[in-house]
């Protein structure tokens, strides 16, 4: 195992300059915005909330996961010129690629319902709109800017001012009292304690969430890279790898801020967790009376983005049914845009309790994970598809032990819940 690793990051190591590394920067971290969307931000406040520093493993097995994982769907778009819904449509049986990415259009409106609530929340606590007034003006407004492709205008300014509230969690955590030594244990330290079942699949959801693994692939697959010589695919590779765990690793440190200051605030004294509009109090330390407002809009900011990125997902698994690679202009990729958000939108319309609704949507992410995390291994393993740049065999091994790793706790986590 230890030579295999030394194998991997020597493949996966680049040797440029810090200009040739910014070419390759960007896909990795468009993904990362569904990493710290409000799905992430309700499951995290619930789990610092209620059970202190005991559930921060999770974040950290997610992230480690989500890393493995990113990296081989985009693998599989650099390598094939392919988005992971059209290779599965295109290398398995018809009826089971059906089937599998049927699952992924469903776990598509999962994520959109949590996008689009988390939104409305923050429009709710910004002017006091009604959620589903919100939730019907988010969806709307995201619809309009992909279909006239003018959400790219504005595309990295929303990223920079989530990414902005995200580095004030972190730098929060110097100002709340932290049980580091604890924290440190719920970093590294598996512990499932009683009750918490739902909770850990809807943080394990969150982080490693399907719709990424559609959309990473999509945007790899778009740039062609598979058109250069085997020399310049596996540059790539190896550039999209740096790409992959820099944006992985600042997603895995916001949330795991969350979740500690949850702790600090919430769970240290005694607080029940009963809505998202709660964590603006995280931010009291540093912004005082301004805390609730500058919350809301990174949640509206960050729902919207993210319902975004969600949408285009949704286009891109329901085009690639068709064979079909993700454009705006097709009618399949459309049809796959207004599924994603109308089925979102749906939910949040029947929503009785909208924090359990957002933890719920998460914990249906993680059950769809093997239905996707399957196909890819299947797909990246093979010579058929990838020709000689099929996964080795000790990554392959890592890959096919993820997947039923995943599995077997889905089992587990999903008895414990309804147990």
């Amino acid at each position: 195992m230890t030579a295999w690793l030394r194998a991997f990051f020597a493949r996966h190591h680049p040797k440029l300059g810090a200009l040739e590394i910014l070419k390759y920067i960007g896909p990795g971290f468009l993904v990362t915005i569904g990493f710290i969307d409000p799905g992430n931000w309700a499951t995290n406040l619930a789990a610092g909330g209620g059970y202190g520093y005991a559930l921060l493993w999770v974040v950290t097995a997610g992230t480690l996961l989500l890393i493995l994982l990113q990296h081989n769907a985009a693998h599989l778009g650099i390598a094939t010129g392919l988005c992971l819904s059209e290779a599965t449509t295109r290398f398995l049986p018809p009826a089971a690629a059906r089937a599998l990415l049927a699952t992924a259009v469903l776990a598509g409106m999962a994520t959109a319902l949590a996008e689009l609530l988390g939104a409305a929340i923050g429009l709710n606590m910004l002017c006091g709109l009604p959620l589903r007034a919100g939730a019907v003006l988010t969806a709307a407004g995201v619809a309009v800017m992909l279909l006239t492709n003018s959400y790219r205008k504005v595309e990295r300014w929303i990223i920079g001012m989530v990414g902005l509230v995200g580095v004030a969690f972190i730098y929060e955590l110097t100002l709340v009292k932290v049980d580091w030594a604890a924290a440190a244990r719920g970093c590294v330290v598996p512990q499932v304690p009683a009750g918490a079942g739902a909770l850990i699949l809807g943080v394990f959801g969150a982080v490693v969430m399907p719709h990424n693994l559609f959309l990473h692939s999509e945007i790899i697959q778009s740039r062609q890279y598979n058109r250069g010589d085997d020399a310049a695919v596996r540059e790539r590779l190896r550039y999209e790898f740096l790409d992959t765990l820099a944006a992985m690793g600042l997603g895995w440190a916001i949330n795991c801020a969350l979740v500690i200051l949850a702790a600090a605030v919430f769970f240290a004294n005694g607080i029940p967790v009963t809505e998202l509009a709660q964590a603006k109090d995280t931010l009291a330390p540093l912004l005082g009376r301004a805390s609730g407002a500058v919350f809301a809009v990174a949640l509206v900011l960050a729902g919207f983005s993210s319902s975004l990125t969600a949408a285009m997902a949704g286009g891109s698994i329901f085009a690639g049914m068709f064979g079909e690679p993700y454009n705006v202009a097709d009618r399949h990729s459309r049809v796959g845009i207004g599924l994603t958000l109308g089925g979102g939108l749906a939910a949040v319309l029947f929503l009785r309790d909208s924090f359990q609704g957002l933890i719920w949507s998460q914990a249906a992410l993680s059950l769809q994970l093997p239905f996707t995390i399957f196909p890819l291994v299947y797909l990246t393993s093979s010579g058929r598809v990838m020709g000689k740049h099929s996964n080795p065999a000790g990554e392959k091994s890592l890959l096919w032990a993820a997947a039923v790793g995943i599995t077997l706790l889905n089992i587990v986590l999903l008895r414990d819940a309804w147990g």
